[in-house]
């Protein structure tokens, strides 16, 4: 899909969402192709400043998509970030003072994050599944802001969720509601899945909102996947064939007992998805008229009877 309204003399935000779930990590690291937290950061930082060398308006926020919590790196408040850059790393000489910034303000806040991750989460009903969708929350919320105060429409935002998290049933209502939101926006969301199965939300989060979606098959090589797929703008995508998706998988989870469902029931007045039949909505309360159905066997006796 063309953006029109693109231009090259636009400033792109790019928001970044980093599923930052130890559980998977560990995971990912102990698989056939492994990859740490810290390997994949180091690529994710290189991508970051590659995409603040493109142009000298070019933005970046990043957010990390924790156990529990969302919680944004880059950038803070203005009293933590002159906290940091004094009693912060030293300046590299041979390093662009603005990368150094954001590097150090990136890696020390995601230091704190993971020291201060509550394991009492795996206890409870939802796992340790991330929280993405309040990520994607923030992100709407932060360009919201952002677009109000551009005036002339220059800013030209997008969200690129770098996940290896699975599926969360428990958050799919919300989250549809922030795919929703992005798509009226015309926010593409770019989802790159770095380790696990498919998932099937994100995979209609990058459909709908026009986004790419790429599911990467060697993780040591992430960089290459971010530099090729990800880093072109909106207005560049015109004139590139980037990956798409040749399916699509548009399964729902049901209202009542929040599983994935291939089959199930909607009510006709507010669209809710139910595993099982009932004869009330749960939802809006609709209570729904109908007749039972006769069984064919008693039919033919009356017939008979006749």
């Amino acid at each position: 899909m063309k953006d029109t309204s693109a231009s090259e003399d636009d400033s792109n935000l790019l928001i970044i969402i980093i599923d930052t779930n130890p559980f998977a990590w560990e995971e990912c690291s102990k698989s056939e192709i492994p990859l740490s937290l810290d390997n994949a950061l180091s690529q994710i930082l290189i991508f970051i400043n590659a995409h603040l060398a493109l142009k000298y308006n070019n933005k970046v926020v990043v957010i990390a998509s924790h156990v529990g919590q969302s919680k944004i790196l880059y950038p803070l408040a203005d009293n933590e970030e002159t906290t940091l850059s004094m009693n912060g790393n030293k300046r590299n000489a041979n390093m662009y003072p603005h990368f150094q910034v954001v590097t150090d303000q990136i890696v020390s806040n995601l230091q704190k994050l993971l020291s201060s991750t509550n394991v009492d989460f795996l206890k409870k009903d939802m796992g340790a599944s991330p929280t993405i969708t309040g990520a994607l929350s923030m992100s709407l919320c932060y360009i919201n802001r952002v677009t109000k105060t551009d005036e002339e429409g220059h800013i030209k935002p997008r969200i690129l969720v770098l996940s290896v998290s699975p599926d969360s049933a428990y958050q799919y209502i919300p989250l549809m509601n922030c795919i929703f939101s992005a798509q009226k926006a015309s926010i593409p969301v770019d989802v790159c899945k770095i380790y696990g199965e498919e998932t099937a939300f994100l995979q209609q989060a990058s459909n709908i909102t026009g986004g790419v979606y790429v599911r990467v098959e060697n993780p040591q090589a992430l960089l290459e996947y971010l530099m090729m797929a990800f880093l072109p703008d909106n207005y560049s995508r015109n004139f590139l064939n980037l990956p798409s998706q040749d399916q699509v998988d548009f399964r729902a989870a049901c209202f009542c007992h929040k599983k994935i469902v291939d089959i199930g029931f909607v009510c006709s007045v507010c669209l809710s998805i139910f595993c099982k039949w009932s004869p009330v909505c749960s939802t809006c309360k609709t209570k729904f008229a109908f007749r039972p159905i006769a069984h064919p066997l008693s039919q033919n006796n009356k017939l008979k009877s006749k």
